[in-house]
């Protein structure tokens, strides 16, 4: 049988995929559209209480008496109201905080996770380390100041250990990784023995090799899934075209689970002189630079003659952490990069971690001294 493609996804838009009446749907969704078109999806409420029950599959579970934090974006995305979702199935209290939200800023959510005494939160993993920035920035320290919280839950993006490992440093709470997709709902997750484990109850996975045109059981490749109980959009051999690694190796956790590294877009890279580099494997040496030199936030350009790399490194830390990337970009690559530091709040503006926009509802009429250039709009 053929495989399933995003394409085909895209053809069949809005709804060319529905496998039932359409007063049996509960929802509907696209994809973020990041690398094209937007996908739709659409679930039944069957297919709801399937995809709350995979998600709360954790290693650190959701109680009742959890105070959950969804920092992921509502709108059309699956993210944001699957964490809702699940942690209104195990009782815990919801706090919807969206993200890139006008409405909920970056000062807003570190009160909020103290004031609130959150527990659980659920986030790319790019957005605890915004909120440790933001938590400095408020004179708090994230490892102290935020006793209640018991783990993050983090998805949406390709995380290498070195930089799970910072996370964990600076707030001094397990990380708890999951991989899924909107037309997809989570594939897999972590096992006690800290290994990506995929849900081979849900999914049937195969490894695609673009090269060859191939599909294998295990190895390096595109995964390719077959959901095995999706009512309102069956998929048959779908292609999700991140970049993973599957193998059937015994995993100490005892788990009788597929085991999967996920690499994701991010494995895609870029020749710099005759070597290959990939985001994930360069933000993997930039998170094993020394703690002391608090690099947090970085950039990079691949052109095609020398890897160009900034980033914000701590006062008084900036040669020594330049010197550092250098020589572990060299052994990691094999290649010496043209490497620059940064003041901290050069690539994450201070003020984007600190001050709250003002944000209104519309109006209309506007009183002496109020600034009327602001009518109708939302900020």
């Amino acid at each position: 049988m053929p495989l399933t493609t995003k394409q085909d996804l895209r053809d069949s838009y809005p709804f060319g995929m529905l496998a039932v009446a359409e007063e049996k749907l509960a929802t509907y969704h696209e994809s973020s559209g990041t690398t094209g078109e937007p996908t739709p999806s659409y679930y039944t409420e069957a297919d709801w209480l399937d995809l709350a029950e995979r998600f709360a599959r954790k290693t650190i579970g959701i109680r009742p008496a959890d105070r959950f934090l969804v920092r992921t974006p509502y709108a059309m995305l699956l993210t944001g109201h699957l964490g809702h979702s699940a942690a209104r199935l195990h009782g815990a209290t919801v706090i919807p905080a969206d993200n890139r939200s006008l409405a909920m800023p970056y000062a807003r959510v570190v009160r909020v996770l103290r004031d609130l005494r959150i527990t659980l939160t659920w986030s790319i993993a790019t957005e605890p380390l915004l909120w440790a920035r933001a938590a400095q920035a408020a004179r708090l320290c994230p490892a102290t100041d935020f006793p209640s919280l018991r783990a993050f839950y983090t998805g949406g993006e390709p995380l290498s250990r070195a930089r799970r490992d910072r996370i964990i440093q600076l707030w001094a709470v397990p990380v708890v990784e999951e991989y899924g997709s909107t037309e997809t709902g989570p594939l897999s997750g972590i096992c006690p023995a800290d290994r990506q484990h995929v849900w081979a109850d849900r999914f049937l996975p195969e490894v695609y090799d673009p090269v060859t045109g191939q599909c294998r059981r295990s190895g390096r490749g595109q995964l390719v899934v077959t959901p095995l109980r999706r009512e309102a959009m069956p998929l048959l051999r779908y292609n999700l075209e991140d970049t993973v690694e599957v193998s059937y190796d015994d995993c100490p956790c005892g788990w009788r689970l597929p085991q999967v590294k996920v690499f994701g877009r991010a494995a895609f890279g870029y020749r710099v002189g005759g070597t290959e580099v990939n985001q994930h494997d360069l933000e993997d040496v930039i998170f094993s630079l020394p703690a002391e030199h608090d690099v947090l936030f970085w950039r990079g350009r691949a052109d095609p003659d020398v890897l160009r790399l900034e980033i914000e490194a701590a006062a008084g830390h900036a040669a020594a952490a330049c010197e550092a990337l250098t020589s572990l970009v060299r052994d990691r690559f094999g290649l010496t990069p043209d490497v620059r530091a940064l003041p901290p709040g050069t690539l994450v503006p201070d003020e984007v971690l600190t001050t709250s926009p003002d944000v209104v509802k519309p109006k209309s009429l506007f009183g002496p001294g109020e600034d009327w250039d602001k009518a109708v709009l939302y900020f």
